[in-house]
């Protein structure tokens, strides 16, 4: 992403900055914006800044092509939303990272936990290398997978909000059935073991496919849906400045992609040492607690939240429109395609 207009025509780029309005827009905002938008292109033409009702003032053409750009304040729900992603990937890197020694190694002599203290394999079922590969490829096709469904589900019906908060209860629960498969009297039947594991990696992959595609865009319309276009800082000093919304998002991510491996590193490395030491149990059981966090703080927080409400999917457009392309040029006969 680039920081200014480099490439673009500057009169296209002065009038995308003209303020955008929220939607859905009333009949007295829509006729407020079209007298800014007007008084904005004149105002182009004759090298003078507009404000806003306001007190937001717009940049020139000879501002936009001179003056410095900044970052914005990031707002304090984005911060929240961040931490929210942080606790999803503890608990997702944290609960996976297991996964191989739990099902390919068997219970080591003595323990009902799957734990091996320092010298010895942590393991549980026993089911070897073939089982172990087969699952944990098949929970990072679904996974990956997932979040096509998830994206269609809050672009065509629920919005990213209610969409992310669906999934979180239905990861929750399928972080319990990995719990429930790893308790020592489930541990000793390994046939009813993997098959709760299986089901609760099913649900888990469900949860994760709704939260990954929509947390990404919810934490950008924080900002982007209150500042959309460029607009006029003085500084303290007296230097006037262009606050760049492109260049404020850009932050945003920068620390968004930073919980995210903040929270990938503490729960690889620590449920590593829970498995080890205590037990597979413990390692299912800590990243279930820190995810169970996540719905109250987006609940308690909503109200400060910048939510757009469902639009339409473009990927049941895309299908369609292929499927459309395609009738009678295709066939299972591979002689007629």
């Amino acid at each position: 992403m680039t920081s200014g207009p480099i490439g673009l025509d500057l009169a296209e780029v002065s009038k995308a900055n003209a303020p955008a309005a929220p939607s859905p827009i009333d009949e007295k905002d829509e006729k407020h914006l079209t007298i800014v938008d007007d008084s904005f292109q004149s105002a182009s033409a004759r090298k003078e800044s507009v404000v806003d009702a306001d007190g937001k003032e717009y940049p020139t053409l000879e501002e936009i092509g001179s003056l410095r750009r900044v970052c914005g304040s990031v707002p304090w729900a984005a911060y929240t939303i961040a931490f929210v992603e942080l606790c999803e990937r503890f608990s997702y890197y944290g609960t996976t990272i297991v996964f191989v020694n739990f099902i390919q190694n068997p219970l080591p002599d003595g323990s009902t936990t799957g734990s091996a203290g320092t010298d010895g394999q942590a393991g549980a079922l026993g089911l070897g290398q073939r089982a172990s590969t087969g699952l944990t490829t098949f929970n990072s096709m679904w996974a990956y997978f997932m979040p096509l469904v998830g994206a269609y589900m809050a672009d065509q019906y629920w919005g990213r909000y209610k969409t992310i908060q669906i999934s979180i209860f239905i990861a929750i629960f399928g972080h319990i059935l990995l719990i429930i498969s790893t308790i020592p009297p489930v541990l000793k039947h390994p046939n009813g073991a993997i098959a709760c594991f299986s089901v609760g990696l099913i649900i888990f992959g469900i949860g994760t496919g709704g939260f990954k595609p929509n947390i990404s865009p919810l934490i950008a319309e924080q900002y982007e849906t209150k500042h959309p276009r460029q607009y006029i800082k003085v500084q303290k000093s007296g230097e006037r400045t262009i606050v760049d919304p492109t260049m404020t998002i850009s932050r945003i991510y920068m620390y968004f992609y930073m919980m995210i491996n903040i929270g990938a590193l503490i729960g690889q490395i620590g449920m590593v040492y829970a498995e080890k030491y205590v037990g597979f149990w413990l390692s299912f059981v800590l990243p279930t607690i820190l995810f169970s966090f996540c719905p109250f703080i987006m609940f308690f927080m909503k109200k400060n939240y910048a939510m757009r409400p469902p639009t339409g999917s473009v990927l049941a457009k895309a299908l369609k429109l292929w499927g459309f392309a395609m009738r009678g040029r295709w066939s299972i006969n591979p002689f007629k395609t």
